[in-house]
């Protein structure tokens, strides 16, 4: 169409990279002003212009944002296509934009995982998903189960290119674990996977953005508002894109070097006992915990007294054929065959007491799975369910005393370093975390300390006198009114 206005869609050299990638399932991003947002769009408007017929699904989280960062504002698509809009090449009919060649932009929303059904039916040519880490693995999956494409002629240069998904994040929020084992640990930035067709079974790829790579922003000027976010962990991820650090996190007093310790033979006479949250369609958390006495170990290692320590643990994900833990997904085991698995974990240990997720004790047209596991010689006791009580517990035995945390995990429990650590605060409620990540080893781990109140020591205070140690004087002035405090007479 010769005569079509001109709109502009350039790109800088690193997104140009993710427009142009033969990989069909990409995440772009890492640090804040790498230009996610702006990719996606031009790429939109750019393959719909070609491919005709082609159907683009756009989504953020919640569609405030998405019509703040996507439709209006300065660069918006609203303001992107006047050109062509004014030209009557493109329409803006509520939620969709459409081209004169039958392709179409869906800007779509999907908060909460029971909203992805709204896309049971949809066949998705393209998928964009911006802030990748706001959504849940779940719907993740399932989005991607809509990404199909049949009857649409593709140019024969990108026919290899499409259907085709490509995301921008960037590190933290709910989604981060998940997105961070599925994009960032499994392969270096910008290798290129075949995924097996449990996962997908499409070419996938990450490519790092930086700050710098935006010749849009001025690096020194944008890296001064993003140090004034206060937090360091969380400047550190949006400067740096350092998916190491989980920025929003909810512990954000654990530390890796301080709370992760080297397996080593526990104590016969150290008191043990196991925490365990239920989980069928989503994971079950088994945790086996020793209390320190306070005294060295052999090898020199010396636990305040009271510390818990995570020395094993079982966790009831599903492992992909990549031989990685597919997150928050479970094995939708029996009751019976978990109280087996339990049994044989322990082995002859000594097992002092269980805590259990009080879930297990409902009733539903039948036995419990606390009845199911008593038959099979696995006992446990209800636990304590108070969340922002049994989180604060967890918190406290990370801060600890005096420089010595409470609560140490064993290098090999590899589920609670992954997932505990990034789990994020409930926006309704700050003070909780959120249920929507995945939190089975977390809620275990608050069933553990419930069971085992922390409380710090508390300030020591130089006491009265007995009465019978007082000279009149001092008995005086403690009855005066005037001079009298809350401390009391002890005889």
């Amino acid at each position: 169409m010769s005569d079509q206005p001109n709109i502009d869609l350039r790109l800088h050299a690193k997104q140009g990279i993710a427009l142009q990638t033969d990989a069909t399932e990409v995440l772009y991003g890492g640090a804040a002003g790498g230009g996610k947002s702006h990719l996606m769009r031009a790429a939109a408007v750019m393959w719909c212009g070609m491919i005709p017929g082609l159907q683009v699904y756009l989504f953020r989280r919640l569609r405030d944002d998405l019509v703040k960062n996507h439709v209006e504002g300065p660069s918006g698509l609203r303001l992107m296509l006047a050109p062509w809009m004014k030209a009557g090449f493109v329409t803006m009919v509520e939620d969709e934009i459409r081209f004169w060649n039958g392709s179409k932009i869906y800007l779509c929303h999907c908060k909460d995982e029971k909203d992805r059904f709204k896309y049971l039916g949809a066949e998705i040519h393209v998928l964009l998903i911006d802030e990748l880490t706001t959504f849940t693995d779940t719907i993740y999956r399932f989005l991607r189960s809509r990404v199909r494409m049949a009857g649409v002629a593709v140019p024969p240069e990108l026919e290899s290119r499409f259907p085709r998904i490509l995301c921008g994040s960037n590190p933290g929020n709910v989604g981060h674990q998940w997105v961070k084992a599925a994009f960032i640990d499994a392969r270096p930035p910008l290798k290129k996977d075949r995924m097996p067709s449990s996962d997908g079974g499409m070419m996938r790829q990450y490519i790092p953005a930086r700050l710098g790579d935006n010749p849009a922003i001025d690096p020194e000027e944008y890296g001064a508002k993003l140090e004034g976010l206060g937090s360091a962990a969380l400047v550190k991820a949006m400067r740096d894109g350092d998916w190491n650090v989980v920025a929003g996190a909810f512990f954000d007093n654990w530390s890796t070097d301080r709370h992760v310790i080297k397996p080593f033979a526990i104590p016969p006479h150290w008191l043990r006992f196991g925490a365990f949250d239920w989980g069928s369609a989503k994971p079950f958390a088994m945790q086996w915990w020793a209390v320190s006495d306070g005294n060295p170990l052999p090898d020199g290692r010396l636990y305040p007294t009271g510390a818990m320590i995570l020395y094993r643990q079982w966790y009831g994900a599903q492992i992909g054929d990549d031989g990685q833990t597919i997150p928050n997904t479970g094995l939708r085991m029996t009751t019976k065959a978990i109280a087996q698995g339990i049994k044989q974990r322990e082995g002859k240990d000594r097992i002092d007491y269980r805590v259990a997720d009080p879930a297990c004790w409902k009733v539903d047209g039948g036995p419990s799975h606390a009845e199911i596991m008593m038959g099979e010689g696995v006992l446990f006791r209800r636990a304590d369910n108070s969340r922002v009580t049994g989180w604060t517990q967890l918190r406290d035995r990370m801060t600890g005393e005096e420089g010595e945390p409470m609560i140490y995990v064993f290098s090999t429990c590899t589920d609670f370093i992954r997932t505990v650590p990034a789990l994020q605060h409930d926006e309704a409620n700050p003070e909780d975390v959120d249920s929507d990540g995945e939190d089975h080893d977390g809620d275990a781990a608050r069933y553990a300390c419930l069971s085992r109140p922390f409380t710090r020591q508390p300030e020591v205070v130089t006491p009265i006198r007995g009465a019978q140690e007082m000279t009149m004087a001092e008995a005086w002035r403690l009855a005066d009114p005037r001079k009298r405090s809350d401390r009391r007479i002890s005889f």
